[in-house]
C-alpha cells in the first residue's frame, strides 16, 4: 500500500485528508457516501472522544461524526493544511 493512503480511523485531531476511496460497497458506507465522503472530498479530522471512539471531522461546512469501524473502511492520502501538496502518512513530503 502507498504510504500517503491510510484510513480514516488512522488519523488524529488537526489532521487534514482527502477521500480516496471506500473499502466496502455495504449500507454503511453507501450512507457515508451520501453524507459527503466521497472520492477526492477534503476534510479535517477535528477530536476524537476520550477512547478514541467516536471521530468528529469537518466536511463541506458542517461536522459528522464516526465509529472507528465506520472510519477504518475509509481510504484516505493527507494534505497540507492549505490543500495542496500531499503528505506522507508520517508527516513529511513525498
Amino acid at each position: 500500500m502507498n504510504s500517503r493512503i491510510t484510513s480514516l480511523a488512522q488519523l488524529k485531531a488537526g489532521d487534514r485528508a482527502r477521500v480516496v476511496a471506500g473499502a466496502n460497497p455495504d449500507n454503511a458506507h453507501l450512507r457515508l457516501l451520501e453524507l459527503g465522503l466521497v472520492p477526492g472530498e477534503i476534510f479535517t479530522v477535528l477530536k476524537e472522544a476520550p477512547l478514541g471512539d467516536p471521530i468528529e471531522i469537518r466536511l463541506m461546512n458542517y461536522e459528522l461524526c464516526l465509529r472507528k469501524r465506520e472510519a477504518s473502511a475509509i481510504l484516505v492520502e493527507l494534505v497540507s493544511v492549505d490543500g495542496g501538496d500531499v503528505i506522507d502518512a508520517s508527516g513529511g513530503r513525498p
